[in-house]
């Protein structure tokens, strides 16, 4: 049998890299100018391995009964795990997945093909252009998952984005997003502050050691227009193997204080992680 070797290609905003789970069988990792993207096991796509990808899996499992298939939109393809995810656990669903960067898209389904027929379709457009001009009422679920390098890019975190989100998603659809950010907080408290503009409820989840101001870490944002479950999302997150707290409610708030909502002529991509924030182990 073939062992399985890396992959890397230069796409067209950097190099991608495939590197084959020596524990794994059919397991790959994707970095992208070196820095972990995402995660994949063919054979087990309910595997998450990333801690923030479980979060959001998390969330998943608990914006809806089990089961039962949704529409969802994905901003930010990496190497499909989510949606992956999302066809194992609410096979029947609907997937669009939007990803600026084509050649990437190219490279994850050529070597890590989709599963066969699956109703995914993809996409090579930028997040906010093509959000902007979807279908009002379309989405059950909107993720957003995009980072240009390990920046969010600066025209995704404005209230006009956050409007365009909440025009595409149905009256009790549910909003997600990979943020990361730390101590003071300035990038993440703008965001719910922008978010909050639109959104009348607001969930965080995140590791505690993060949300303490310890280290630079990923924080997940639920945000919708009706209460979330977060009895539920507290239960799952709390049982993971890598623990989160879910805050909400005056937590939050208290968290946003004075930030401000950001506008488009004053937006900035979040923060450059320090050396070593996200490596890969």
């Amino acid at each position: 049998m073939n062992e399985p070797i890396p992959v890397t290609r230069t796409t067209d905003h950097g190099t991608a890299k495939l590197m084959p789970d020596v524990d794994r069988e059919r397991a790959w990792l994707l970095t992208v100018d070196g820095a972990p993207q995402s995660y994949v096991d063919l054979d087990e796509p309910t595997h998450l391995e990333f801690e923030y990808a479980r979060r959001l899996g998390h969330a998943l499992d608990t914006v809806a009964e089990p089961g039962r298939p949704l529409d969802v939109l994905h901003l930010g393809g990496g190497a499909l795990t989510l949606p992956r995810y999302v066809e194992a656990t609410r096979p029947g669903s609907r997937q669009e997945v939007v990803d600026a960067d084509r050649g990437l898209l190219a490279l994850v389904t050529e070597h890590l093909p989709l599963p066969d027929g699956a109703p995914i379709t993809l996409h090579g457009a930028d997040a906010r252009a093509w959000l902007e001009a979807a279908p009002a009422g379309s989405a059950d679920v909107l993720i957003a998952d995009v980072f240009g390098g390990s920046r969010v890019p600066a025209h995704l975190t404005t209230v006009a984005y956050a409007r365009a989100a909440a025009r595409v998603l149905r009256g009790d659809g549910v909003y997600l997003a990979n943020l990361a950010d730390a101590a003071p907080f300035a990038f993440l408290r703008s965001q719910l502050a922008t978010l909050a503009t639109v959104f009348a409820e607001l969930v965080l989840v995140a590791e505690p050691g993060v949300l303490r101001g310890r280290r630079f870490g990923n924080a997940v944002l639920l945000a919708a227009h009706h209460p979330l479950d977060t009895t539920a999302l507290a239960r799952r997150t709390a049982a993971d193997a890598f623990p989160a707290r879910v805050a909400h409610g005056a937590a939050l708030r208290g968290l946003v204080g004075d930030a401000r909502p950001v506008r488009d002529e004053d937006a900035v991509p979040s923060p450059e992680p320090p050396d070593g924030a996200f490596g890969i182990g």
